[in-house]
C-alpha cells in the first residue's frame, strides 16, 4: 500500500492535528456506522452514538427536531461575530452492502454507499479535536458541528435543518464530499457551482386505449409514451442554453400487459438536473410545456407531478480560498486538485441560500488502485485514512477562519 504524507513540514505551527488514539477511534467509529446504516430521518441510533460520544468530551449537543440529527457549539460564543459551521449528513442509502470485509453492513438492503459514515465520522472527529483546543485556550472563536439527517431525501434535510435553526448565529458553514476519483490524503476545489440542480419528475399519459389493429382510432399510448421519453429531452436542449446543462433522463417507463391491447395508462419517472441557478428556477414551466406539447400531438392526456428537489451548491469564492488554505497549511498544496462542476445533486446547496459556504470533494481512493467505486453502488468502500485529511482541513479551516479578523 503507498504511504501518504499526514502533513508538510512546518504545519506543526497551526495546532488541531490528529492524534494517534484518536485516529484509531474515529475508523472504529466509521465501522460501527457502516454496519448499521440508517435511511433518512430514521437515523435514531447513529444520533444517539454522536450525542453519547460529545457529551463524553464534556460538550453540550442538542438533538433536533424529530429526534434525529444534531448540532454542537464548540468554545465560547461572541454574539457579535458569525460562527463557522461544519456540516456532515447521516442517512445510508436503500440498497445492499456487496461487499466482503468485517464491517459489511448488517442491515438487509441498507448500505452506506455515499460515505455519509465518512462525514459524519470526519466531523465528530473534528468537534472533538476543537473542544481539546478550547481546553487549551487555543481555540480563539465558536464553532458548530451540524449532524444533519435526510440528505437522500429529496427535497433533502438540509431545508428542515435550516428551518430548525442550525444557522442560527452561523456566518459561514463548509462540508466535505467523498469522491472516489480523488486519492485519499487529497481534496479537490472548485470556486463556483460544484454540483447541479436534481429534481424530481412523475409523468403519467392516459388515452381510451383500444386494439393493435386499429392504432387510428384510438390513442397509441406506448408510442405517445415513447415519444414523450425521446423527445422531450430534444425539445428543451433546443430551448435553453446549453451551458446551462439542462437535463432529463428517464430511469423507469411503464405500460401496457398485452401484445395485442393498445393500453390506456402510460408512466415515467426520472430526474431533471442542471448546472445552473436561472435555468433551474425556470425547469418546471419549461418542462412541463415540453411534455404537454408532445403528449397532446399524440392525443395523449398527461399529468405532469413535478418534484422540486436541490439547487447546486455554488461555492463561495472566498470559502473555498480558506479551504485551499487550510490544506496548504496541513499537506501542502500538492494535496489540491481542481475538480469540476457535476451533475450530481447535493442539498448542501440550501445552507448557500443563507450563508456563504463551501463544499470540497474529499479523495478516498488508495493511490495506485484502478478500481472504479463509484457513489451509490454497492460496492463503494473508502481508504479511511481520509479521514485524518478531513478532520486536519477541518479543524485547520476553524483556526484560519477565527483568526481571520471576520465579523
Amino acid at each position: 500500500m503507498n504511504q501518504l504524507k499526514s502533513r508538510e513540514p512546518g504545519s506543526a505551527t497551526l495546532p488541531g492535528t490528529l492524534s494517534e488514539p484518536l485516529r484509531v477511534e474515529l475508523i472504529a467509529f466509521r465501522r460501527d456506522l457502516h454496519m448499521h446504516p440508517e435511511l433518512g430521518n430514521q437515523e435514531f441510533r447513529t444520533t444517539a452514538a454522536l450525542k453519547a460520544r460529545l457529551e463524553a468530551a464534556g460538550l453540550a449537543p442538542k438533538v433536533l427536531p424529530g429526534n434525529t440529527g444534531l448540532i454542537c457549539d464548540i468554545g465560547t460564543r461572541d454574539p457579535g461575530r458569525p460562527m463557522l459551521a461544519i456540516r456532515a449528513d447521516l442517512d445510508a442509502l436503500p440498497i445492499p452492502d456487496a461487499k466482503t470485509v468485517a464491517y459489511r453492513s448488517t442491515v438487509a438492503n441498507r448500505a452506506h454507499a455515499c460515505g455519509h459514515d465518512v462525514h459524519t465520522t470526519t466531523v465528530l472527529g473534528a468537534g472533538l479535536v476543537l473542544a481539546e483546543l478550547d481546553r487549551q485556550g487555543l481555540l480563539p472563536a465558536a464553532v458548530r458541528l451540524v449532524f444533519q439527517p435526510a440528505e437522500e431525501v429529496l427535497p433533502g434535510g438540509a431545508a428542515d435543518a435550516v428551518e430548525a435553526g442550525v444557522l442560527d448565529g452561523v456566518g459561514r458553514i463548509i462540508a466535505v464530499h467523498c469522491d472516489p476519483r480523488v486519492d485519499a490524503g487529497k481534496i479537490g476545489l472548485r470556486p463556483g457551482p460544484i454540483t447541479s440542480a436534481c429534481d424530481r419528475l412523475e409523468v403519467t399519459l392516459d388515452g381510451p386505449g383500444g386494439h393493435t389493429a386499429r392504432p387510428h382510432l384510438t390513442t397509441d399510448l406506448v408510442t405517445a409514451a415513447a415519444r414523450v421519453a425521446t423527445d422531450v429531452p430534444a425539445v428543451l436542449s433546443r430551448r435553453v442554453d446549453a451551458r446551462s446543462g439542462l437535463s432529463v433522463t428517464w430511469g423507469r417507463i411503464e405500460s401496457g400487459h398485452a401484445c395485442n391491447v393498445i393500453p390506456q395508462h402510460a408512466e415515467l419517472s426520472g430526474t431533471v438536473r442542471c448546472l445552473d441557478l436561472p435555468t433551474w428556477r425556470e425547469a418546471p414551466d419549461l418542462v412541463h410545456a415540453a411534455i404537454d406539447e408532445i403528449a397532446t400531438l399524440h392525443r395523449a392526456k398527461s399529468t405532469v407531478t413535478y418534484v422540486r428537489g436541490v439547487p447546486p451548491v455554488v461555492n463561495d469564492p472566498a470559502v473555498t480560498d480558506l479551504l485551499q488554505a487550510a490544506m496548504t497549511a496541513r499537506r501542502g498544496p500538492y494535496a489540491i486538485e481542481d475538480t469540476e462542476q457535476s451533475l450530481g445533486g447535493e442539498d448542501f446547496s440550501w445552507y448557500l441560500e443563507h450563508v456563504p459556504g463551501a463544499m470540497a470533494r474529499l479523495g478516498v481512493r488508495t493511490p495506485g488502485d484502478t478500481r472504479v467505486r463509484d457513489l451509490h453502488a454497492g460496492d463503494f468502500d473508502v481508504d479511511e485514512r481520509c479521514i485524518e485529511a478531513a478532520v486536519e482541513l477541518f479543524t485547520a479551516a476553524a483556526l484560519l477562519d477565527a483568526g481571520s479578523g471576520r465579523a
